[in-house]
């Protein structure tokens, strides 16, 4: 079992900027960052391996993933944040190489966060 936890969440005005962060028990092939919000799905929002990151289409440019040299703490970088930024965020891991390189974010998450909240105001 990997253990997760996400912290730097908070309320800020759209424009502004976090950084979230999640250590992790013990390593893995990868890790990502999901988020959700009320009454709909939860989405991939950027996924880290040995190779390029990942980001969702929606965050490209303004959100950058990263993790430290012994890849147990992973970051989530956010600027120009925006009002439908809001969520929570959860720090997921995954010790699947062919899911982690899939891109797929059904597929990714073998463990998960108890997640950390997200406000942006407009």
């Amino acid at each position: 079992q990997v253990q997760l936890a996400e912290s730097g969440g908070g309320t800020v005005q759209a424009g502004g900027s976090l950084r979230l962060s999640c250590v992790a028990s013990s390593r893995t092939f990868c890790m990502a960052w999901f988020r959700q919000v009320p009454g709909k799905k939860r989405e991939g929002v950027a996924v880290i391996s040995d190779r390029q990151p990942h980001y969702a289409d929606s965050v490209k440019g303004r959100f950058t993933i990263s993790q430290d040299d012994a890849k147990t703490t992973l970051y989530l970088q956010m600027n120009n944040l925006k009002y439908e930024d809001t969520g929570m965020y959860y720090c997921a891991a995954d010790v699947h190489p062919a899911d982690c390189y899939s891109n797929s974010w059904p597929d990714i998450g073998d463990y998960w966060g108890k997640g950390t909240l997200v406000t942006v105001s407009s």
